[in-house]
């Protein structure tokens, strides 16, 4: 057979293309693997770009570069390592500086199954990472991680709460599948701005806060309830189902109840 003929034969165009799909392949993964360690920097950056976002630390339109990123979350912000179920501080169980709870709520021997609930969360990690918020050495701000499902997707963010442990600070939310336009404005710096001085807590502990249908007026006049998203019900009921799991007994709430104690603040 011929050179030519031997290129246009099946054997040839085979061999061919897998000896392409191999070279592919190769490079893809010593791509991914170099690509690795950078990746993984930017995912933190990413993650304390938002810590700092919701504590008020970097407004809205700033655009720090990942190095004072780094400088200002350690300048002001604590990471701490809490035990879910007793809501005391353990710190020594795990380094907070590269403890993942999305991880660790994946892993068998480091969560448990999450009781009942509407904002459908299945397993919680049994050691949680929240974030001090300091000022001249006080803690003025506590931020807690919150995820729930909303319409589409589980919806991921964080919520700030002042020292009392009953004000909210800030809310994010920095990863869903929500509808853009209508559930996704739960990203919207608008929506978020609404929630800033609501209470999350009623008087005899239980929690109140709620995104209701229709606007609102501010804090003063609706300490409980935050504008509803307009044609995204469900993903306002999310939100809603989200705080009241996270807040409540079975998640942050003794850690809170601790929390207030520890701050001096009436419960």
């Amino acid at each position: 057979m011929s050179a030519p003929d031997r290129k246009n034969s099946v054997p040839y165009i085979l061999g061919f293309a897998m000896a392409v799909c191999l070279a592919c392949a190769m490079l893809v993964a010593t791509a991914a693997v170099g690509l690795k360690p950078l990746q993984e920097r930017n995912a933190r950056v990413d993650r304390l770009t938002r810590v700092l976002e919701v504590a008020g630390l970097i407004g809205r339109t700033e655009r720090l570069s990942a190095e004072e990123v780094i400088r200002r979350f350690e300048e002001h912000i604590e990471p701490r390592i809490v035990d879910l179920e007793s809501g005391e501080y353990n710190d020594g169980a795990v380094d907070p500086a590269t403890y993942d709870p999305r991880e660790a709520t994946s892993d068998p021997s480091q969560s448990r199954p999450a009781p009942s609930n509407e904002a459908r969360v299945s397993r919680l990690p049994i050691n949680a990472l929240v974030y001090h918020v300091k000022k001249e050495g006080q803690v003025e701000q506590v931020i807690l991680p919150i995820r729930g499902y909303g319409l589409w997707s589980t919806m991921y963010g964080y919520l700030a709460m002042k020292r009392d442990g009953r004000t909210i600070s800030g809310i994010t939310f920095y990863e869903h599948g929500e509808t853009p336009g209508l559930g996704g404005e739960i990203e919207n710096p608008r929506w978020q701005a609404k929630w800033p001085g609501r209470k999350a807590y009623g008087p005899g502990g239980k929690v109140r806060i709620e995104v209701v249908k229709g606007a609102v007026g501010p804090p003063e006049e609706a300490p409980y309830s935050v504008d509803g998203l307009s044609g995204a019900t469900i993903t306002s009921r999310g939100v809603t189902n989200t705080l009241d799991f996270w807040l409540g007994e079975h998640a942050f709430g003794p850690y809170l109840d601790k929390f207030r104690t520890h701050q001096g603040a009436s419960t």
